[in-house]
């Protein structure tokens, strides 16, 4: 059996297609450790769940709502990924050298997992929550690609080897991602050639969140709306034109809107618009029409995986790119974050509710997820990786092999 340990960045969205991965793994008699954050991972993988601490670096400054395009990667990169990266990286090789594992797992977002395998001579897998990097996302922005290689070089120097030349956000051995081909297209970005889609990996996830069941009218379509949890700040205008365009059909549909920040706080309790900080997302797809959103990876992949088609609004980062493979597949209606209005979403939602083609390609990725077999075979990827015999190195320092 195999020790495998699982490298995350501080994020819900980074952690939760691994709880399934680890899971498998350790029915299958596999050691799994995790190295992230502590409260976290025990809160989403469960408190026994074996967790090396690391360091997080300050809260970055508040990126500005407004904030889109290179200029909100740039400071996604510069305010976030490197001071996570340099925070982390002494605590990932002290955790390789206490649990010894044969394979590590990183999350993309985790680059100083990849860089500190590398320089240890231990194989590693890339875990790929959105399959933005792999379509080329970058490639019609030459110089912000540059300068991204440019941050990852500099790392590189300080916790990796400097012999290297591979990019730390895609492993040489292994690229598990959580969609399927038929969402995002085959692979066309760099780093493209070990990608193993494995469509998402689903587990039971514990919550807090009360949901009034007996609210919901089963003669009614019902909408979800959400922008997940890091988009608070940026969604009050758009959120109230979803209450107010999903109230206008309240003849025909029900809408359960996400409102943490309580922008909707003094709506009136009626049967047609249900306004909570937070909802049991998994449990409320299955019987959920159409989703509105923003296009994060994690709750397109989760609406799909039940057949429910979308409205994606995307703000920023990988979300342009995951809204546009929406649209070309079929399975929903792309709009514009900022310049909607209710009228314009109405509509969206009505073609998402009325046209079968939208809700027959839901259901076409669906089966795709399902035969991919998520978990399962993510963990069939990382035993074969295991299984294989890979040498260190041969610039990696010979305490390498002590820590195997």
């Amino acid at each position: 059996m195999s020790r495998l340990l699982l490298v995350v960045p501080p994020l819900v969205g980074h952690v939760n297609p691994l709880v399934g991965v680890a899971a498998e793994l350790t029915a299958r008699g596999h050691t799994v450790a995790w190295a992230g954050l502590p409260e976290l991972v025990g809160q989403l993988a469960g408190e026994d769940t074996e967790v090396f601490p690391c360091a997080i670096p300050p809260l970055a400054p508040h990126r500005p709502p407004e904030l889109r395009g290179p200029a909100a990667l740039k400071f996604l990169w510069q305010e976030f990924l490197i001071p996570l990266a340099e925070a982390m990286a002494p605590d990932i090789e002290a955790a390789c050298r206490r649990f010894r594992p044969d394979v590590l797992v990183v999350d993309q977002q985790a680059v100083a997992g990849a860089l500190v395998a590398e320089r240890l001579g231990l194989p590693w897998a890339t875990s790929a929550t959105t399959s933005a990097e792999f379509t080329g996302a970058l490639d019609g922005m030459p110089l912000v690609e540059a300068w991204v290689r440019e941050l990852l070089d500099g790392l590189r120097g300080r916790f990796g080897d400097p012999a290297a030349d591979t990019d730390p956000r895609f492993s040489p051995h292994l690229a598990l991602a959580f969609t399927t081909a038929e969402l995002a297209g085959e692979p066309t970005g760099a780093g493209t050639g070990r990608v193993r889609f494995v469509g998402p990996s689903l587990a039971a996830r514990p919550t807090s969140a009360a949901f009034p069941w007996q609210w919901l009218d089963p003669a009614r379509a019902t909408v979800l709306v959400t922008l997940g949890t890091a988009n608070t700040d940026a969604g009050a205008a758009f959120l109230t034109v979803c209450q107010q365009a999903l109230q206008a059909r309240s003849d025909r549909l029900q809408a359960v809107i996400v409102d943490p920040a309580g922008v909707l706080a003094d709506l009136p309790p009626n049967r047609d618009v249900l306004a909570l900080p937070a909802v049991p997302q998994l449990s409320l797809l299955p019987g959920t029409d159409a989703v509105v959103c923003h296009a994060g990876h994690n709750t397109v992949c989760e609406a799909l995986w039940h057949g429910v088609p979308l409205v994606v609004a995307p703000i920023r980062d990988d979300q342009p790119v995951v809204a546009q493979q929406v649209a070309t597949s079929g399975a929903g209606v792309r709009i514009r974050f900022g310049r909607t209005d209710a009228d314009r979403l109405g509509r969206a939602v009505d073609a998402v509710l009325d046209d079968p083609t939208h809700q027959d390609a839901a259901r076409r990725i669906a089966d795709s997820f399902r035969a991919a077999g998520g978990a399962s075979r993510a963990a069939d990827h990382l035993e074969a990786l295991a299984a294989t015999d890979h040498p260190p190195t041969a610039s990696a320092p010979e305490h390498a092999q002590e820590s195997r």
